[in-house]
């Protein structure tokens, strides 16, 4: 009661949804057989998990965009990043399980006539040092161009334009086979995670259930930024950049703090991500990708926290749905849901409810108070004769 307290109802409602999906989507795929009516089969178990994981993407979106009003079209390059810091490690765990049989260098680096392992990817043998680079490789790139960019105080269109030149060079660069990542093919055909086998249905129900915990914690620690004196801070610069400069707070320095959260929540999303769908490549850098996080937090409604989840859940539902049944179109699908929104719910799903809730009960408000001024200017009725 203290964290719906704290957090307020809807978002509490929301983490006890998503504790419940870590708990009962497993159960549900490891417990129940096939045949019965809420069996969730095995395949569909690392689909739900991706879900969650763009889910969380979305999450690390609204928190820049929603709060401060930093439309990033780079988000992508967060994902992919630590993304391919997981992939690294899974393919140090592969060794002589390869097709070439080398203990150490993968398989590409082998076809490759690599002869040795380069530096950078020294310590992807250990999972701790793999974590730690999720974390580190987004949240120093973040931390880099931000203190640059919002130092310079570049703004609005422009610093969304970069962060898309950003996301599209790393996109170039880890395309090459130079770079020691896989080139246009990436990392793929992983083995296992901490001794468990990837093909498992256990580690998979795992992984949907680590992803939905990490979803959870992600949305408490989100709503406890916003709802605190810092979040207020947050909008104040969303809303009136110049006015809190004036004041004296310093607005770099909130918009560089909220990005480097966003993207490390996003990089964590993209190790999650991918030992569920088993590869990573340089297509997850595509700009492609950083517009369509963009289109899941405008769908569910930027500035809800609820929202972005929602919308993530809601088109990427819908984009595995249209790509099985008609695949050509699904990008004009996209592309139409973007543009009704813009027009004709600009705020999301969320907050267009939330607009239209507020709005009733205003209504209602003014309706109670009209009729209490109502009765109280009504005559009052002389006293009848004394008996």
């Amino acid at each position: 009661m203290i964290l719906a307290r704290f957090l307020g109802p809807r978002i509490f409602i929301l983490v006890a949804v998503i504790l419940a999906a870590a708990i009962l989507v497993p159960m549900a795929n490891l417990w129940l057989p096939a045949s019965h009516p809420l069996h969730v089969p095995s395949y569909a178990v690392p689909l739900f998990g991706k879900y969650v994981c763009y889910a969380l993407l979305a999450l690390a979106l609204d928190l820049v965009w929603g709060y401060v009003g930093i439309l990033s079209l780079g988000h992508g390059a967060f994902f992919a990043l630590g993304g391919y810091a997981m992939g690294m490690y899974l393919m140090r765990q592969i060794g002589s399980r390869g097709v070439y049989g080398d203990p150490v260098l993968p398989d590409f680096m082998v076809f490759l006539n690599w002869q040795e392992l380069p530096w950078y990817w020294y310590g992807f043998d250990q999972f701790w040092f793999a974590a730690l680079m999720v974390v580190l490789a987004p949240g120093i790139l973040a931390f880099v161009f931000g203190y640059f960019a919002f130092r310079s105080r570049v703004t609005g269109v422009y610093l969304s334009i970069i962060t898309q030149a950003m996301t599209y060079a790393l996109l170039l660069a880890f395309f090459r086979n130079d770079m020691g990542f896989g080139g246009n093919n990436g990392l793929t055909d992983f083995k296992e995670l901490l001794g468990f086998s990837l093909q498992a249905d256990t580690t998979r129900a795992g992984l949907f259930a680590a992803s939905c915990i990490a979803l959870a914690v992600a949305v408490v620690i989100v709503g406890w930024i916003t709802r605190s004196r810092l979040g207020k801070l947050m909008v104040a610069v969303r809303d009136a950049e110049s006015r809190t400069r004036f004041i004296g707070w310093r607005p770099e320095h909130v918009k560089l703090f909220a990005f480097t959260v966003s993207a490390v929540m996003a990089g964590i999303a993209g190790a999650l991500y991918v030992p569920q769908v088993g590869i990573i490549n340089p297509g997850e850098f595509a700009p492609v990708n950083s517009i369509e996080i963009v289109v899941w937090a405008a769908v569910g409604g930027r500035g809800t926290l609820i929202g972005p989840v929602i919308g993530a859940l809601l088109v990427n539902f819908g984009k595995s749905t249209f790509t099985a049944i008609a695949p050509e179109f699904w990008l004009f699908v996209l592309g139409s849901l973007f543009v009704f929104v813009t027009l004709f719910l600009p705020r999301g799903i969320v907050g267009t409810i939330d607009h239209g809730w507020n709005a009733w009960r205003a209504r209602r408000g003014d309706a109670d108070r009209e009729k209490g001024e109502a009765v109280d200017d009504a005559p009052v009725p002389a006293p009848g004769p004394a008996e």
